[in-house]
């Protein structure tokens, strides 16, 4: 049975989920290298932002197949290894969405009413009310740099507000923020124009200290600036400085570069400033959402199923990945069956998405998932969806995708080409109405079929009694026909037969196969 080492505190339902597939292990408060040391002998490893992933820790990993984390940031992860080990990483990118959206409101209207001092003056026995002289976010322009889920959410309830919503980000179109009541516009025009500014972005090269000297120095002097997304977005000594001289009105912040936050110079300012602990994604909410969302992934991949939200994988919203996750499937066990049939070393791989999946802009984990099934008998565990694409190139496999929407007979369907030491075999392959698979051409010969754990194809003249030999000799050998089906495009030509058998050919079968009359070839498929 699986392993599976849970890090850091996650709500019960999240270990309840992983202990159907798995023995569950919690130990929390592990440094990396005592994660390190205990790390080989599980299957997946759940954390949350405590947990630091480091390169040490995955390169001692040697059965991990996951590792999940309850939450949006994964900065405590180092995806890079993990990914060039072949592990997937998952997170939860909605599961504290609004949360994490709330908590940026309240921070935003806390800091602009001094709620945090009032509060603790008021407890002090004082009664100071001209202290605490506030701003209305109400016609106020709020600019959201980051259009993601939490600051559309935070844009929309802003709205609401009556507040005015710019926004910057370079992946939005005009369309979506049009929807969202936003106006887009470039970085310097927001600095340059918001009374409030919020940030929800991730940490990248790109966005590190994107709040410094020279964009403060752009900004109004009654700005006040909110961030809830992620530390190292902000320089902090520049943010410290504009603050301590008035050049800024206030910040409310809730993540920091360093975490735990240390000597910090912002604890010694007034009420111009608010910090919270990462409270972002702290609701008894969120944390249940969370746990169940990675933990639900977690056992997903390790029943061999994809991961709806993969990190190191194409990324997907988990609507549209449900939509794909059958054709997934479909893509990998034709992949599987075309590669058995190429035989080893197979050189070149054709991947033709037909139909309507010929239009999706959502192809490439089709893709992936493919080569993942063709790779899966030479590769077994070691190739996922993950490293499929690098193992595929790192074998000089040319992997060739096109499309073609012309195909009408099937919706959706997938056509495989592979090139082997058996030289080139095709397989096509679509989903029914009802969501079952079916093989629906082999080597361009017309078939419908659906795939089984063991199967026989034949190539053979079409000429009468060449069933009824082959299907006798099975008999003889005691082995049981679960279906028969046979494809030819002409009367008498050449024809393809497909038996799903309900256990591995017996020894010996089919070379005695090949020896009927007009059997060209034959070769069996487990799937």
């Amino acid at each position: 049975m699986a392993k599976v080492l849970v890090s850091d505190p996650i709500d019960e339902a999240g270990i309840k989920i992983l202990s159907q597939v798995a023995t569950v292990d919690v130990k929390t408060g592990l440094s990396p290298k005592e994660l390190a040391s205990i790390i080989a002998g599980y299957d997946a490893l759940m954390v949350r932002s405590g947990t630091q992933v480091t390169a040490e820790v995955i390169e001692a990993a040697t059965n991990l197949k996951v590792i999940g984390r309850a939450g949006v940031g994964v900065d405590n992860i180092d995806v890079a290894s993990a990914t060039r080990k072949g592990i997937i990483v998952v997170n939860s990118p909605e599961g504290n969405t609004i949360a994490a959206a709330e908590h940026t409101l309240a921070m935003m209207l806390a800091l602009s009413r001094y709620i945090p001092d009032a509060n603790y003056s008021l407890k002090q026995g004082k009664w100071d009310r001209k202290s605490f002289i506030g701003t209305e976010v109400y016609k106020k322009t709020l600019g959201v740099i980051g259009l993601g889920k939490i600051g559309s959410h935070v844009a929309t309830v802003a709205k609401a507000m009556g507040m005015k919503i710019l926004a910057y980000d370079p992946y939005i179109s005009q369309e979506r923020a049009n929807q969202l009541g936003c106006t887009l516009v470039d970085l310097d025009v927001l600095f340059a124009e918001s009374d409030y500014i919020t940030l929800h972005v991730p940490k990248t090269p790109e966005t590190t200290n994107l709040i410094n000297r020279e964009t403060i120095a752009k900004m109004k002097p009654t700005v006040r600036i909110i961030n809830c997304a992620r530390g190292g977005i902000i320089d902090e000594e520049a943010l410290y400085e504009a603050l301590k001289s008035g050049r800024i009105a206030g910040a409310a912040l809730d993540v920091f570069a360093q975490e735990p936050l240390g000597d910090s110079p912002l604890k010694t300012l007034g009420s111009n400033v608010i910090l919270t602990p990462h409270l972002g994604a702290s609701t008894a909410e969120a944390q249940l959402n969370v746990a169940i969302d990675v933990a639900e992934q977690i056992r997903d991949v390790l029943l061999g199923l994809p991961a709806r939200s993969a990190v190191n994988i194409p990324g997907l919203s988990p609507d549209v990945m449900e939509k794909l996750r059958p054709y997934m499937r479909l893509a990998e066990v034709l992949g599987d069956l075309v590669g058995q049939l190429a035989g080893e070393r197979v050189d070149t791989f054709r991947i033709t998405l037909q139909g309507e999946l010929a239009e999706s802009n959502n192809s490439r984990p089709l893709v992936i998932a493919a080569i993942k099934g063709l790779l899966s008998k030479a590769l077994r565990e070691r190739v996922n969806y993950v490293n499929a694409a690098i193992e595929a190139k790192e074998r000089g496999i040319h992997v060739i995708e096109t499309r073609d929407t012309t195909v009408k007979d099937y919706s959706n369907s997938i056509y495989l080409e592979a090139t082997g030491s058996k030289g080139t075999h095709s397989v096509s392959g679509a989903l029914l109405n009802d969501g079952e698979m079916r093989i629906i051409s082999l080597d361009k010969f017309p078939v419908n079929v659906a795939p089984n754990n063991y199967m026989l194809f034949t190539l053979h003249r079409d000429m009468p009694g060449i069933i009824g030999k082959i299907g006798t000799l099975l008999g003889n050998f005691n082995v049981n026909i679960a279906s028969m089906q046979v494809g030819r495009k002409i009367v008498r030509g050449d024809a393809v037969m497909v038996l799903t058998i309900d256990d591995p050919l017996p020894e010996g079968v089919l070379e005695e196969i090949l020896k009927v009359p007009g059997v060209r070839d034959a070769y069996t498929v487990t799937l």
